[in-house]
């Protein structure tokens, strides 16, 4: 009976949930229907580009539950970045652009050199570019340098560090936890596996991943030099240890006095800068206010892209490579396959551009989507691929099926190379009383064996399968790239390269970003004049569209509210999101397909938190389901 009535009860509770997200979806959409006359951009006006949480190539769809409670890492898209910045460098209305940085976690280099370049492009029209943040981190920086005036607030401070960092190791847990793992793998660097094998790198690994991160050291080096040509960071950033220690002023004043900062202010002080050049817009009574639109706002005024003409289509391939269907934040074989097949049906699609940020995943589903872009090279339709800040294992598996390959000196690639890996419980299961016996018919019955251990045959059998796929894998390097096998085998081993030494490596065909990929797919396509690019993708959930109007609503900029953590508390929380990123392609890995084209590692290179979104937007849909 009291089950009974406590069913009835969480039954009332769940109805009254679902009604009250009902309620408050119609009312947000019943605001914005009669919210008024359209956005407009101000006159003589700046663009307000505030980064909240990570610059990514696909941002992930948002749930209900993660709109209503905020339980999601802010994601701004590169490409809307880039396509507003250039917008407004021909846009007469837009007279300066603000970086307010205060918030922003980080990016892919990749990323970031192509809106460091937008930028740089903005200010070749005589239109001036303000950064400011209370700390900058190597990313916040790194966009900051290609401002006119980077402000930093006079209690913070710019710690660059350079890429590197450590790694987690988890032989000991499992040793503790008395789980043993079954790896199967080819080549001397397929390093994905030494975190369930080893306590630390084999000197192999260590040598290949200093190799990677020199040259990104390198590529950051040489995109600061584009925007600041008098500045020696590498000089800065070692000689800063010397200077701290002798330092008997602040750490922003150093940060000034060694010119990673021109001007040192309050937010107040650098809105009452920006005023000198925009106004202060419809709020002039207000410290904070400036004349201005937000980037949501200015992006809502530019109009779909690709309505007209002879189009580029362009499909993204982002996140871990999974079988089946994926929402955004995942590349799902039948969901990119999908929006090919969408891209085709379009009369107007003269050539695709594939845009892959992903450190792989299922070698099965990689060679899906690889088989979708040979068939439309098939079908007459030039494809080009343009690698992001990631485009490494089943990344560049997918890859070998485009007739051209772009990437970023400092995107990470390569790792041509496959592992399996099955954990089994058998010592788990014995130290609390569990054991397991049976019978069987073959050395095969009941193999893999999750709790005794795979036999000999079954470990032959696994062996032979992985062996098997990396020796297609290298099959289809060697095809696509018009190179014989025995050339491919010293680069793939599971090495991971940088897109500089790519193309050294004839791996990739130039550098360059999304941009140069298009501008390529329109020449082989034959297509004159302005290259338009038209996006396919997935249908993004109603609630997230009506979420992103009200965001529209507000044209005036304010920039007195926020404030950012202190650079310590920047750095501390930029590691703990990449640690938790390789903490889930670690998971990733254990409970995927046996066989996997996969770079764990590489996912400390993706976006700060890039690797966790998804899980994090699992989690929140389950728990919408299992509310108490």
């Amino acid at each position: 009976m009291l089950r009974s009535i406590w069913r009835f009860l969480m039954g009332v509770k769940d109805a009254l949930v679902l009604l009250f997200l009902l309620l408050f979806f119609v009312a947000l959409w019943g605001a914005l229907a009669f919210r008024g006359p359209a956005v407009k951009v101000p006159d003589g006006g700046a663009l307000v580009v505030s980064l909240d949480g990570t610059l990514v190539d696909q941002a992930t769809p948002v749930s209900a539950l993660a709109a209503l409670g905020g339980g999601r890492l802010a994601e701004t898209e590169a490409r809307d970045l880039i396509r507003a910045i250039d917008a407004a460098a021909k846009d007469r209305r837009v007279k300066a652009l603000v970086l307010d940085l205060d918030s922003f976690l980080g990016g892919g280099l990749a990323n970031l050199e192509g809106v460091g370049r937008a930028l740089l492009r903005f200010r070749a029209e005589k239109k001036p570019v303000f950064a400011y943040a209370t700390a900058y981190a190597d990313d916040g920086w790194f966009l900051a340098a290609h401002a006119d005036e980077i402000w930093l607030n006079p209690n913070g401070a710019v710690f660059l560090t350079g890429p590197g960092g450590t790694g987690l190791y988890l032989k000991g847990a499992l040793d503790r936890l008395k789980v043993d793992v079954e790896v199967f793998r080819v080549g001397t660097f397929k390093s994905a596996i030494e975190p369930f094998t080893r306590s630390e790198a084999s000197p192999e690994a260590r040598a290949a991943d200093q190799m990677l991160v020199d040259d990104l050291w390198a590529a950051y080096q040489a995109g600061v030099r584009r925007a600041r040509p008098d500045l020696d960071v590498k000089a800065l950033v070692e000689g800063m240890p010397a200077r701290v220690k002798g330092l008997n002023g602040d750490l922003a004043t150093l940060a000034r006095d060694i010119g990673l900062a021109d001007r040192l202010g309050s937010r107040l002080a650098f809105v009452a800068r920006v005023r000198e050049v925009v106004g202060a817009g419809e709020e002039e009574g207000r410290a904070d206010a400036l004349n201005g639109i937000g980037l949501g706002a200015y992006l809502s005024t530019l109009g779909p892209e690709g309505a007209k003409g002879d189009v580029v289509a362009l499909v993204h391939a982002a996140g871990a490579i999974v079988d089946g269907e994926a929402r955004e934040g995942q590349a799902g074989s039948q969901s990119v396959t999908d929006l090919i097949e969408d891209a085709l049906a379009d009369e107007r699609v003269k050539a695709l551009v594939l845009r892959i940020d992903s450190p792989g995943g299922s070698a099965t589903a990689s060679d899906v989507i690889r088989d979708a872009l040979m068939a439309a090279r098939a079908r007459g339709k030039p494809v080009v691929a343009s690698m992001g800040p990631v485009a490494a294992s089943g990344g560049y598996w997918i890859a070998t099926g485009a007739e051209r390959i772009w990437a970023e000196p400092s995107t990470v690639t390569g790792s041509i190379g496959v592992f399996g890996i099955i954990p089994t419980f058998g010592r788990t299961l014995a130290s609390i009383g569990i054991t397991a016996d049976g019978v069987g018919t073959t050395p095969y019955s009941g193999q893999p064996n999750l709790v005794e251990g795979l036999n000999e045959p079954a470990r032959d059998l696994v062996q032979a399968g992985v062996a098997d796929v990396y020796r297609r894998f290298i099959r289809l390097v060697a095809e696509a790239r018009k190179l014989e096998p025995a050339a491919v085998e010293p680069i793939a081993e599971g090495r991971v390269w940088s897109g500089s030494r790519a193309l050294e490596l004839k791996l990739v065909d130039g550098l360059g970003g999304l941009d140069a990929a298009v501008a390529d797919a329109g020449k082989l396509a034959g297509i004159s004049g302005e290259v338009r690019v038209k996006p396919f993708r997935q249908p993004r959930p109603w609630f997230e569209t009506l979420i992103e109007k009200g965001d529209l609503v507000r044209v005036g900029a304010r920039a007195g509210a926020r404030s950012g953590p202190d650079a310590l508390g920047r750095l501390v929380l930029a590691e703990r999101l990449r640690l938790a990123g390789v903490v889930a392609s670690a998971l990733e890995a254990v409970r995927g397909p046996s066989v996997q084209a996969a770079c764990i590692g590489c996912a400390a290179f993706r976006p700060v938190g890039a690797g966790v979104q998804p899980a994090l937007a699992r989690a929140a849909e389950s728990a919408a389901w299992r509310m108490p």
